[in-house]
C-alpha cells in the first residue's frame, strides 16, 4: 500500500487539543483496535475544528510543520503489512 499525503492525526493521549501545521487532515481517533472511521477534517478560514466521532480540538498552528504536532506524538502512521 501506499502511503499517504494527507496528513492523519491520533488521539491516543486524550489530549482534549492538538495543534497541528496543516488545514486539512484526517483523524483517526486513537490507535486500532479504539480507533474510529478515519474521516476528512477541513478547517476553511477556521483556525480551528473539532472531531465529530471523537471531540478532539484540532488547532491550526503555522509554526508546526504537516509532521508535527503539539503535543508531540500525534501523526498516525500506517503500518506496513
Amino acid at each position: 500500500m501506499a502511503g499517504h499525503n494527507i496528513p492523519h492525526f491520533q488521539n491516543d493521549g486524550g489530549h482534549r487539543v492538538i495543534e497541528v501545521g496543516v488545514k486539512e487532515f484526517m483523524c483517526t481517533g486513537a490507535s486500532a483496535p479504539f480507533d474510529h472511521p478515519h474521516i476528512f477534517i477541513d478547517m476553511g478560514d477556521d483556525n480551528e475544528k473539532v472531531c465529530s466521532y471523537c471531540s478532539t480540538l484540532y488547532r491550526f498552528n503555522s509554526s508546526l510543520k504537516p509532521s508535527q504536532t503539539n503535543p508531540a506524538g500525534c501523526v498516525f502512521h500506517v503500518k506496513a503489512a
